[in-house]
């Protein structure tokens, strides 16, 4: 039966180094929950500590409110997919996913029904004989997802489970286990780095920096309306521009060019910004935004994506690419390397961040606590 998470101020130390400092989250039944952020952020420490793989210092991690800090690993009624799948090479596929249930001691009747059924769920009946060196990456991937799930578990975790799958078959699984999840309706933790995987596999995403969670939330949100530079930038792509409140719901960017945000929180008349676009967030109108020198381009079907030269006194320096997505669905016309172009942010699309880019200035946006 599948259970809620909570994890109320969990410390995580290794030595005099801590890792996650005291971290509170709370995940619903049954939803497809990601940590996302980049390596070394304490996502998999996380995952580990909900598992029983790591010790936990400080805190309380609970199921369904009960807490499982003292319950070892064997005993939490877990199912997990590892980033290298762990399945065993002597076995078959049908030994493999049947392994679980035997050690439950679950009647052999009701094993061939259950691993029949999983086998059905994730499509790979046909190779049921077969041992796992016979089968694709994709194909292993799926015997793993099946084994974990087939004993019942009350919560999945998977620790970067497609990072070792080319990109075609990521797409491919990355679909099968968000199908696969949604038919059993398990509650699932899932660690990635991926932030275009998290995008589409997760009910709800929190994303991690040095063991603190940044923003939690649903994918669309937390791309429209990121917390702050970090999120802003891991998150996607976004191109940040040095700016002033200039008046109620008005920024000026350095060139004189002016947007009214609705959106803007009031009471931040006079303050120095960052205002972070994402590169489809702008429209070519001459005359009325910011000039842009193109330095590049790439095609990709569907849209253009050009690499831009702004003057450096209107944009944040450091920024790997400053980069405008053009749309071949409505465009008139293709820019060339070397055009100038006036590029002007969508003003109900775009975020304004503190100066520190810590904090967002867009209502109803808030740090998470």
């Amino acid at each position: 039966m599948s259970v809620a998470i909570g994890i109320d101020n969990v410390v995580k130390r290794y030595g005099n180094t801590t890792i996650i400092p005291g971290l509170s989250l709370d995940i619903k039944n049954g939803e497809f929950f990601t940590l996302l952020g980049p390596s070394g952020c304490g996502k998999t420490t996380l995952l580990r500590m909900i598992a029983g793989f790591n010790s936990i210092e400080n805190g309380v991690i609970s199921f369904d409110g009960n807490p499982i800090n003292a319950i070892p690993a064997n005993r939490r009624n877990i199912g997990m997919v590892f980033q290298n799948y762990a399945i065993f090479p002597h076995m078959t596929v049908r030994e493999n996913i049947e392994y679980g249930l035997k050690l439950r001691k679950i009647p052999k009747d009701q094993i061939r029904g259950r691993v029949n059924e999983i086998l059905a769920l994730v499509r790979i009946g046909e190779y049921q004989d077969r041992l796992p060196e016979r089968l694709s990456g994709g194909q292993q991937q799926r015997v793993a997802l099946a084994r974990a799930i087939v004993i019942h578990p009350s919560v999945l975790l998977m620790d970067e489970p497609l990072s070792n799958l080319d990109a075609k078959l990521r797409v491919e699984m990355r679909d099968v286990i968000r199908n696969v999840q949604r038919k059993v309706g398990i509650t699932t933790v899932y660690v990635t780095h991926d932030q275009e995987e998290a995008l589409v596999v997760s009910d709800r995403i929190a994303v991690m920096k040095q063991g603190v969670i940044q923003q939690v939330g649903k994918p669309q949100d937390i791309y429209a309306r990121p917390t702050n530079g970090f999120v802003s930038t891991f998150i996607g792509h976004s191109n940040l521009f040095t700016a002033v409140v200039s008046g109620p719901r008005t920024v000026r960017f350095a060139n004189g060019c002016s947007l009214e945000v609705p959106d803007l929180t009031s009471g931040s008349e006079g303050r120095n910004v960052v205002v972070a676009v994402r590169p489809e967030e702008f429209s070519v109108q001459e005359g009325a935004g910011i000039t842009a020198k193109i330095t590049g381009s790439t095609f990709l079907g569907k849209y253009v994506n050009y690499t831009l030269s702004f003057p450096d006194e209107v944009i944040v320096p450091g920024q790997p690419s400053i980069e405008y997505t053009q749309n071949l669905g409505n465009c008139e016309k293709l820019f060339e390397t070397g055009q100038e172009i006036s590029l002007r942010p969508n003003p109900l699309k775009i975020n304004v961040l503190t100066e520190d880019m810590e904090q967002s200035l867009i209502r109803g946006v808030q740090k998470y606590v």
